[in-house]
C-alpha cells in the first residue's frame, strides 16, 4: 500500500535513492541522432529541466539543461550549448512517446523560449495528475519518498547549470530527477493507482 501524504521528518529519515545507470552528456550536435534513435525504442521517458538560478530581480535565465532518462540511461542535453535541436524538438512532439515528469507546464513554458514553434505533446505532469487519485503531498522529492521509499537529494537544485564542466554530482542529481519521475509513474501504473486517470 503506497501512501499519499507524508511528513518532511519521514522524507528526511528515509535513505538517499539515485540513479545507477549510464550517464551520456549531450553537448555536441554529431551525438543527437544516436540519443534520439535510443529514445525513440521507449514508451515512457522520465524528463526534467534544470536552470542556472537568477537571484536578482528581472533577470532570466534560459533553460540551461534537458533530462531525458530511460531506466538505463540518462541523456543531460545541454542547451546552453547546443540550444534546441529539431530532431530533439520532435521528439517532444511525439504524443507516442510518454514523458514524465513534476511541474512539466513550466519547464515547457521556458522550453518555448529556446524555439517558439515547440509544440510539446505526450507530456504526463506527475503533480497534476497525482492530486486528482488523491496524493496530498507533491513534488519530486515527496513523492519519491512514498512511491519508491528513498529520499532524492536536492543539493545541486540551486548550482549553476551554465558551468563550462558540470561537476559528477551535478550530473547525477540531473540524471536521478528525470530517472525518478519515471520511476514513480512505472510502479503507480503497475499497482493500479493510474487506473483512474485513464479510465475516463
Amino acid at each position: 500500500m503506497i501512501q499519499k501524504r507524508i511528513t518532511k521528518e519521514e522524507v528526511n529519515n528515509l535513505p538517499i535513492g539515485q540513479f545507477e545507470g549510464e550517464i551520456v552528456l549531450v553537448n555536441s550536435l554529431e551525438q543527437i541522432d544516436e540519443m534520439v534513435e535510443e529514445l525513440s525504442f521507449h514508451d515512457l521517458i522520465g524528463f526534467d529541466t534544470e536552470t542556472k538560478p537568477a537571484f536578482r530581480k528581472g533577470v532570466y535565465n534560459y533553460v540551461a539543461l534537458l533530462q531525458l532518462s530511460t531506466p538505463e540511461i540518462a541523456y543531460l542535453i545541454r542547451l546552453n550549448e547546443i540550444g534546441l535541436p529539431k530532431p530533439i524538438q520532435r521528439l517532444m512532439e511525439d504524443s507516442d512517446i510518454l514523458k514524465i515528469g513534476a511541474a512539466v507546464l513550466d519547464d515547457l513554458r521556458a522550453l518555448k523560449k529556446h524555439a517558439a514553434d515547440f509544440k510539446p505533446a505526450g507530456f504526463f505532469d506527475l503533480n497534476d495528475e497525482l492530486k486528482k487519485v488523491g496524493f496530498e503531498n507533491i513534488g519530486v522529492r515527496n513523492l519519491a519518498a512514498m512511491v519508491l521509499n528513498f529520499r532524492v537529494s536536492k543539493s545541486e537544485q540551486v548550482s549553476n547549470w551554465e558551468a563550462p564542466e558540470l561537476t559528477e554530482k551535478q550530473q547525477l542529481y540531473a540524471a536521478t530527477d528525470a530517472w525518478v519521475c519515471l520511476e514513480i509513474y512505472k510502479k503507480l501504473q503497475y499497482q493500479g493507482y493510474l487506473d483512474d486517470l485513464f479510465n475516463r
